[in-house]
């Protein structure tokens, strides 16, 4: 696979990336970057999706395709997503003595072994072939639409975020897969795991593409390394610039005074004209000689700023003012007391308890507000039934992990309905932020006491400034909707002094993420954390984790 010259450019002209040059054999590639510089267009032209505005794609592989998000039909069974269903359809036939003389001979008596091997390599083993694949989690999607590929074994695989929504098993089912598979591969990731078992990372940027050998660890020091040589140069020649400017304006003036002097001369009548003009010429020429030096040096210095300049990505970078809460070490923000059974309800179970108990959206209950005091519905344990108990003290840092399934996001729920300190949960995708609400709506409706000037500047200490806070929040990334979700919580009268994440990092890029790491880690209130990101808990220091389980095998 060889892109020769490539660009692609959005429905309204702007260019993602140009003369793009790069070529794909059987390694595995990682391709890295910024929210919005045209990784998934990369990756669609690669797989054939889409074609290139300019420069041309060679393939010379069959290629397969496993795109971030996926709409199945709504009879749409596992056995066509997994794309089988005429040959197990024939097979069916053939055994049920239905078949006809030509079924028998394209049977392909080796199909139900196949897809049998295919779907225990990603973990889904006994799914019956028949069921409805709209009925899946997204998670168990995307490793359907994984064992796809096993089966048709292309000679290359695109994959774009294969590990979003995936709970640490499922991710390691992935991260297998691509470990042993034979041909090349090309995949989209923020997931730094996954990205350490890569060949080599492509970084694309506004400066073009760069490939990096090797993978995560080894990428982020040369790159680090990088930067930070680029930017000593540009620091370099910006000074050299001002030094040249400096010395030019020197010599401007040093002219004037001669200039002046040499009038107040002639003007005294003391020498003779002929005199007069030889000083004058040879001023002249020595003023003219260094000026063209000056110009000459000013170019040199000129160009040697712009080529540090183009070798530096301008990009603002990304903070996220985490303001103080005041969380004395010694104050209970939580008691919880639920039976484990009462959280290994479907999530729109959850979602839709949630709502009957509060008629409000589940996703943001007690959000910077005071502690609810609103009656609650807590399950009463049968005899012998196992507790959670949980009890958060001070600004602790807790990790709720488990299996998709096992009530994780059902318990935060019930950690805001039963928090003692001002809560804010957000989800993943922020849904607190309604699609159709300017970011400024947004703000001063989840804060009803700031006025307009005060919401304007708390959206500018996150990065919304002037007609960036008029945006809607239906055109936001993931990584502006969690940053705009976090000012709309964190900046408001009463700060959260316990704040609940639900897989944060799950549509944010590398810098994104690092700014987020950041910004929890100043955060001096206690936080409780949904997350299969080992890199990302690591980095917010986690003191403590809460593990769950499925209450049962999801095909019973």
């Amino acid at each position: 696979m060889t892109l020769n010259g490539v660009a692609a450019r959005t429905p309204d002209g702007h260019t993602l990336f140009d003369n793009l040059s790069l070529a794909f054999g059987r390694e595995r590639t990682a391709v890295v970057g910024r929210n919005g510089v045209g990784k998934t267009t990369l990756l669609r032209l690669i797989a054939g999706l889409d074609a290139p505005a300019e420069g041309s794609v060679t393939r010379a592989a069959t290629v397969g395709w496993l795109a971030q998000v996926a709409h199945p039909g709504p009879r749409e069974t596992v056995a066509g997503t997994l794309g089988v269903g005429p040959g197990l359809a024939l097979l069916a036939r053939v055994l049920a003595g239905e078949g006809t003389a030509d079924d028998l001979a394209e049977a392909d008596w080796t199909l139900e072994t196949r897809v049998a091997d295919a779907m225990a390599e990603v973990g889904l083993e006994g799914l019956p072939s028949d069921r409805l694949t709209r009925t899946l989690s997204g998670g168990e999607q995307t490793r359907v639409r994984l064992a796809a590929l096993l089966l048709a074994a292309p000679d290359l695989i695109v994959l774009d975020e294969p590990t979003n929504n995936l709970d640490a098993e499922a991710k390691d089912l992935v991260e297998r897969v691509l470990e042993t598979w034979r041909g090349g591969a090309v995949v989209v990731s923020h997931d730094r795991a996954l990205l350490r078992r890569m060949d080599r990372i492509v970084e694309v940027s506004s400066l073009g593409a760069r490939v990096y050998g090797g993978g995560w660890d080894l990428y982020a020091e040369r790159r680090a390394t990088e930067r930070a040589l680029a930017e000593q140069r540009l620091d370099e020649a910006e000074r050299e610039t001002d030094r040249t400017a400096r010395e030019r304006q020197r010599s401007v003036e040093k002219r004037a005074r001669r200039d002046r002097a040499g009038g107040t001369y002639a003007a005294s009548g003391s020498a003779p004209k002929i005199v007069l003009g030889g000083m004058k010429r040879r001023a002249e020429e020595s003023a003219g000689k260094e000026i063209r030096l000056a110009e000459r040096r000013a170019e040199a210095v000129q160009a040697d700023l712009d080529q540090a300049l183009a070798a530096v990505e301008r990009v603002r970078p990304l903070e996220i003012p985490m303001p103080p809460t005041g969380l004395a070490a010694g104050r209970t923000v939580l008691r919880l007391s639920v039976p484990f059974s009462s959280l290994s309800r479907s999530d729109g179970e959850a979602a839709r308890a949630q709502s009957g108990r509060d008629g409000g959206d589940a996703s943001m209950s007690n959000f910077g507000a005071a502690p609810s005091t609103r009656l609650r519905m807590v399950p009463l344990p049968t005899s012998g039934e196992e507790m959670l108990d949980l009890t958060i003290t001070g600004p602790e840092r807790i990790a709720v992990t488990g299996p998709n399934g096992s009530g994780k996001t059902t318990l935060l729920r019930r950690i805001v309905d039963e928090a003692l300190v001002e809560t804010a949960l957000l989800d993943q995708h922020a849904a607190v932020l309604k699609p159709e609400e300017t970011l400024l709506e947004a703000y001063r409706r989840i804060n009803p006491e700031a006025t307009l000037n005060q919401a304007q500047a708390a959206l500018a200490r996150f990065l919304f400034r002037n007609t960036t806070a008029e945006r809607t929040a239906g055109t936001l990334s993931g990584g502006e909707r969690l940053r705009a979700a976090l000012a709309c919580a964190m900046t408001g009268a009463r700060p959260p002094r316990l704040l609940l994440l639900d897989e944060p990092t799950n549509h944010l890029d590398l810098d994104s993420i690092a700014a987020v790491e950041a910004g929890l880690r100043a955060y001096d209130g206690a936080l409780v954390v949904v997350s299969h990101d080992e890199d990302f808990l690591d980095a917010v220091g986690v003191d403590r984790r809460i593990t769950l389980s499925p209450a049962a095998d999801p095909w019973c």
